[in-house]
């Protein structure tokens, strides 16, 4: 029985529930500065220097991740703290767990939950815009967010990279066959572009397509697309708020989004132009948030909180930003994705989700 469910049973303050919900927030208040200290050690290498199992003094860690010492010994105070690294106080030397390494150090990846705590710091750079936003309307654009680009290339290579050719492709039958032997491929809201990269690589008789609203991505992607020599790929900087108008019919045998649908401005408008794009027997691949368009059906997802948090401060008003942005958010769940894909002409929609990915679900859409 939930607090709420008490208070009204019972008509009466509990102490109890005071107490406990007092406790839970203090709780919460370290973890999200450890966060904020878990961000810095994932971008300043700190715990892939930790991650050999020695002890170590603050010195010694400074000098092997070619840091201030003043400052690490100040991160390593807020590690020990949060009870993520291991101190000997008589020797004042510090030791990073490989139970905790297992979910922190690059050399977990997929499985290094350091990336993810990136985005608190993020957010918190545009929560006066977000104020400002909760108060006279409108959206935060895309070019107020630093790194968020940067941030979720890294998050893509976790969850989509590793598991693009061996976990994902094959949601679709035959398609790795129809790659190899050359056919045309757009990804949408393609950020800098690694997956599709990734697909260029492996199947250089297809031809690929990137578009998206950040000129500072496609910026990244072209030129990384170069130094690499792929010259199969192409990327271009596109608004896709009318794309279902300024799209030629059929242009497309697949296309593919990644976490890209529900931060678009006006993304019924892409979905219809994704299905105009497809061939006869054409494709759409999108991977989402997953979760359902029910609040109350997400109070167990086990990371909810940070999605509605993601949602709020970046994918939400980065739409609402946009003339006459629909401000999804990323929590639009399975049911209005569903909704929006059938509506755009899809005649199926199958969902998948994969053991790698708690965060995303799969949807095949044919026409």
């Amino acid at each position: 029985m939930s607090v709420a469910e008490i208070h009204d049973v019972e008509g009466a303050f509990s102490p109890s529930c005071a107490d406990a919900f007092e406790e839970r927030f203090v709780d919460m208040l370290n973890g999200g500065a450890a966060c904020l200290m878990v961000s810095v050690g994932h971008r300043t290498g700190l715990f892939d220097a930790l991650d050999q199992g020695d002890w170590v003094t603050s010195e010694g860690l400074a000098v092997r991740a070619g840091l201030d010492e003043r400052y690490v010994r100040e991160w390593l105070g807020a590690m020990v703290a949060s009870g993520i690294v291991d101190v000997d106080g008589e020797t004042g030397t510090f030791r990073l767990p490989p139970e905790h390494g297992a979910c922190l150090t690059r050399a977990a990846t997929p499985n290094n939950l350091a990336m993810f705590a990136q985005y608190i710091a993020e957010l918190g750079a545009v929560e006066n815009d977000i104020v400002h936003c909760f108060e006279h309307g409108g959206g935060v654009p895309y070019e107020r967010f630093g790194r968020f680009h940067e941030i979720m290339a890294e998050d893509s290579g976790q969850s989509v990279l590793p598991a693009l050719e061996a976990h994902i492709l094959p949601l679709i039958p035959g398609l790795q066959d129809r790659l190899a032997a050359g056919i045309r491929v757009a990804d949408l809201g393609c950020g800098r572009g690694r997956a599709l990269m990734e697909m260029a690589a492996r199947y250089p008789a297809s031809r690929f397509t990137g578009i998206d609203l950040s000129a500072e991505a496609v910026a990244w992607a072209t030129s990384e697309a170069e130094a690499r020599g792929l010259m199969n790929i192409r990327f271009e900087v596109r608004d896709l708020t009318t794309f279902d108008r300024d799209v030629a019919p059929g242009v497309f045998d697949f296309v593919t989004t990644f976490d890209a649908v529900h931060d678009q401005g006006n993304p019924r408008a892409m979905v219809r132009g994704i299905r105009r794009a497809l061939a006869a027997d054409g494709v759409y691949l999108a991977q989402d948030i997953n979760g359902s368009s029910h609040v109350h059906e997400n109070t167990d997802h086990p990371i909810g909180t940070l999605l509605y948090t993601i949602s709020c401060m970046h994918c939400m008003t980065v739409s609402l930003a946009q003339e006459g942005g629909e401000g999804l958010g990323a929590m639009w769940g399975r049911q209005k994705a569903i909704e929006i894909f059938t509506e755009a002409g899809f005649a199926t929609v199958e969902v998948s989700e994969l053991s790698h990915d708690v965060q995303n679900c799969y949807y095949v859409c044919r026409p």
